[in-house]
Parts: structure tokens; sequence; C-alpha cells
């Protein structure tokens, strides 16, 4: 199989969403430990709406959570790119550093390979700055921020997970660059 990716590391192929992604990228947003500290897990219908809000987002801005392939299998790892929020906060409109991989990748360094990744393609887009953020109890998102060079900023309660108090407060970490 011959994949087009828009960039690389040793270990990772980043790239648009396609619809062959579907399955895989559904059971990586239905797994309830992956998903642990996010508001809900996605099924079918909501893991095809957030690929095509990437594309969309791609188109528009030159970047967006990326499909990422293990280079060697081919198989998609799971998320890792640049997303646009825009929720209410005194830090938005911003560009949010963001991955989510399936477990069966954990504790091997990917995350932090694609995610340091994700910046050098930042610079090469030329945007100024990148945040990234997580409910204060992900520790293993956090220590992924630290490793890649980024800053603590601050904590505070995501207006978005009102309904969910348990991962509400969230830590925020920057990056200019």
């Amino acid at each position: 199989m011959s994949t087009s990716y828009l960039f690389t590391t040793p270990r990772l192929g980043f790239r648009r969403w396609q619809a062959s992604d579907l399955d895989a990228f559904t059971e990586i947003n239905t797994d309830a430990e992956v998903m642990r500290f996010f508001e809900k897990p996605l099924p079918k219908e909501d893991t095809l709406a957030m690929m095509e809000r990437m594309e969309r987002l791609y188109e528009e801005k030159g970047f967006c959570y990326f499909a990422v392939d293990v280079l060697e299998s081919q198989a998609l790892l799971g998320t890792i790119g640049l997303g646009w929020k825009t929720f209410e906060a005194d830090f938005t409109p911003t560009v949010d550093l963001g991955y989510r991989i399936g477990k069966n990748w954990w504790n091997q360094g990917y995350s932090t390979e694609g995610a340091a990744a994700c910046l050098d393609y930042a610079r090469q887009v030329q945007i100024p700055k990148v945040v990234a953020m997580a409910s204060i109890g992900n520790l293993a998102s956090i220590q992924v921020m630290k490793k890649i060079g980024m800053q603590y900023w601050k904590e505070f309660d995501h207006p978005d997970l009102q309904d969910s108090p348990s991962i509400q407060r969230c830590t925020l970490y920057q990056l200019s660059l």
C-alpha cells in the first residue's frame, strides 16, 4: 500500500483522513481507557463527524488533528496534530496541540515523537504560538507536553466540560514558536 504522507518521523506518517480510517478510529474513540479524560466515547457517527471536521479544518487552515500511521505496519495509531479552539476562554481562539492514540501504542514514545513533529510542522506553516491542554488528572498527556518543551501556563475550568466535573479542571501549556 502506498500512502502519501504530509510529513513523517522515523516511525510515524502524518496524513489526511480517509474513509478507510473510520473503523480503526472508531475502535480507538470507543475504548473506555483511551477516552477516560474526554467527555464521552465517540461512536461511529461521531467519529465520522470528527474526521470530516478535521478535513474541513485542513482545507481552511492547512492543519488539523492528522491521521497518524505507524510506518512499519501502516496501522492507524490514532490522531496527533493541531486543532483550532474557539470555546469561550481568555486564551481563545488558539491553535491546540492534541493527541489520542490506541492503547496498544501507549508507553512507546509515539505521542512525544508525534507531538514534537507537529510543533515542527506548526513552525513550517508559521503558527506563532501553540497551546496544549489536558484534564489535570491526565498525567501521561501532561508529561508529553513537558517532554516536548512546552511551558506550564495555568489551570482553567473548560467551559465545554461543565457536565463532566471530574475532568473539567484542565492544565494549559504553551509554546511560542
